[in-house]
């Protein structure tokens, strides 16, 4: 039901109401009224009555009354009218002219109270008004004297007249009336209803038309135009609407597929496009400050403490690990982990294609399909992962797991998002990827690719401190390639420098990834392995010797060359308190070893520094 049907129904409920309100305190009215009158009606024909009789019983013709009681009950309106006398009145002068004692209940009540008695009889066909009215006995020394002819005390009942009026003729008239003023009210009803419809339409059209406009509005579309019949305010008011609306076409109407440059397709639903852009802004104002944030970060890793802390705080994912995968090597590296161990195999970190999330390059969701990842070892969790390329050389995989399905499907709802973070990140990841490369480039050796003296003097003492809050070892070796001088002169620098590349080689194949191989400067290397044990530096120092010396070079012409080398050993912190120490003892255990006949192993002790041969 439309506003105006309401509008029209609720003014004729109330126009109604107030008819019968009024009908109801008319026909009221009309019945008291009635009533009241024959009341009246009766108080004067009992006097006439007992003015009557007196004037009989003074002129002594009291048997003539009939004739004037019959000239009174046939005036209008009283259906029946008789006198009834009291008993002392009986006893004195005797019953009366048919019979005038007690007739009812009524009459009997009467002349015992002396009170008039009204009694209403009421039904479908007729308005009875019975009342009887008492006669008492009067003595103001006047005429007449009612004590002069009757033996009865002062204000005693002497008699009463009862009569019996037909009001129905006021309530037929009444009714009439209620219906004459029923169809007045009616048509007044009609006629109100006429005009309120016939001025209300052009404003609930005018409503409805708002309505639907702002309906259109409410899903992005702002081009409805505003129309009305009505003059005056309302005309302005629509048109002031279509200005409003057409500016808002104009601003908000492409406003969705704008932000959405921004951000990808389906990272934000509503139908409601201004709530969307809304979202959309706010997502934007987050991802920026993000971004202006890790722009100024020193490092890679430091993006990266960023991003674990954007999926705990603002996503809300408690469970998680974040990885780094080198493209070129196939190898992936756990960057951060919640808790726990990885739900992955340790195969995928040597094999980084074995992770379906990373050789697909699409996300991976457990409940998609049984066992869907064969590399996981999940057991009871769901779980997510989304991978993301950085460039050709480096990408990024997020794992998240979930201990039910509407845990995981929350997860799965952010899975745009976070990927909008991702992709904020990406140009300053790959920034820092590239200035950690150029760094790199700057600490490495271009010939051998190992790091050099600049990556030594730059990070020595970080390690040394990090080395002594560990208590860690540092086993340090300085190697040297014998006669290395006379293969330049002899067969030029190619040569030797073939024979240098062939000592980083050399020296990558036989330490490990915590070891630190350094070109020192010239053919001079320094070695620096981690924790080892005394056995264990030995064992590695003579891989690395008699690996370099089965070493076979063409110098050309058909001539083949191998070289040996020699090598210090000192150990820090045993040796010396500091790595710059133990470098310069193993500088001076190879000073030996070269002093002592070369191609040899020597390891430093005290006394050597002690020598001014070897010193």
């Amino acid at each position: 039901m439309n506003t105006k049907s309401k509008l029209l129904i609720i003014v004729a409920v109330m126009l109604l109401g107030i008819t019968m309100a009024t009908i109801v305190n008319i026909s009221l009215n009309f019945r008291e009224y009635s009533i009241n009158s024959a009341i009246d009606k009766a108080k004067m024909t009992a006097t006439i009555v007992k003015d009557g009789l007196t004037a009989h019983m003074v002129n002594g013709i009291m048997e003539k009354r009939e004739y004037f009681m019959n000239k009174v009950s046939v005036n209008d309106g009283v259906k029946a009218l008789w006198v009834v006398r009291s008993e002392n009145v009986t006893k004195q002068f005797g019953e009366g002219l048919h019979s005038e004692s007690a007739r009812d209940a009524i009459d009997a009540k009467v002349l015992s109270s002396g009170e008039t008695v009204k009694e209403v009889q009421e039904n479908a066909e007729q308005i009875l008004l019975r009342i009887t009215i008492p006669y008492k006995a009067e003595s103001n020394g006047g005429n007449p004297n009612c004590l002069s002819c009757h033996n009865v005390q002062r204000e005693e009942t002497l008699g009463a007249i009862s009569m019996e009026f037909d009001v129905s003729a006021v309530r037929n008239s009444g009714l009439i009336t209620i219906l004459k003023i029923l169809g007045i009210n009616l048509g007044f009803i009609i006629v109100v209803l006429f005009l309120l419809n016939h001025y209300i339409t052009p404003y609930t059209k005018l409503f409805t038309n708002l309505r639907m406009g702002i309906k259109k509005a409410h899903s992005g579309d702002f081009t409805h135009k505003f129309s009305t019949t009505v003059g005056g305010d309302a005309k302005l008011i629509i048109s002031q609407m279509n200005t409003l609306f057409g500016k808002m076409q104009e601003t908000f109407g492409d406003i969705k597929y704008n932000l959405a440059t921004f951000i990808p397709d389906g990272c934000v639903s509503s139908t409601d496009p201004l709530h969307e852009a809304k979202t959309i802004i706010g997502e934007l104002s987050d991802i920026y400050k993000f971004k202006k944030t890790i722009e100024l970060d020193s490092s890679k890793d430091m993006v990266y403490v960023r991003i674990t802390d954007i999926l705990k705080t603002k996503f809300e994912i408690t469970h998680f690990a974040f990885y780094e995968v080198n493209n070129l090597i196939n190898e992936r590296k756990l960057v951060y982990i919640s808790e726990g161990h990885s739900i992955c195999f340790h195969s995928i970190d040597k094999s980084a294609l074995e992770c379906r999330a990373h050789r697909t390059k699409t996300d991976v969701i457990s409940t998609e399909f049984i066992n869907l990842c064969q590399t996981c070892n999940a057991d009871k969790l769901k779980y997510t992962c989304i991978p993301f390329t950085i460039n050709a050389d480096n990408s990024l995989i997020i794992s998240m797991t979930a201990r039910n399905e509407e845990e995981l499907s929350r997860i799965n709802s952010h899975s745009l998002s976070i990927k909008n973070y991702l992709e904020a990140a990406k140009p300053v990841i790959e920034s820092k990827i590239l200035m950690d490369k150029l760094r790199d480039t700057s600490l490495r050796d271009g010939m051998t690719g190992l790091y050099n003296r600049r990556f030594l003097e730059e990070f020595i003492d970080k390690i040394m401190n990090q080395a002594q809050r560990g208590n860690e070892t540092y086993s340090v070796m300085m190697l040297d390639v014998d006669f290395f001088k006379k293969v330049n002169d002899t067969y030029g620098h190619d040569v030797g420098d073939k024979v240098i590349i062939a000592i980083g080689n050399v020296l990558k194949d036989n330490i490990r990834n915590s070891d630190l191989a350094i070109r020192y400067g010239g053919e001079e290397f320094v070695v620096m392995l981690h924790n080892a044990t005394n056995e264990g530096a030995m064992e590695v120092a003579q891989k690395i010797h008699s690996s370099f010396a089965s070493l076979v070079f063409d110098v050309g012409s058909g001539e083949k060359m191998q070289k040996t080398m020699s090598i210090g050993i000192s150990k820090f912190p045993v040796d010396g308190d500091s790595i710059w120490k133990c470098i310069k003892f193993a500088d001076t255990a190879l000073y030996k070893a070269k002093t002592t006949g070369r191609n040899k192993i020597v390891v430093y002790a005290q006394e050597m520094s002690e020598d001014e041969h070897v010193r």
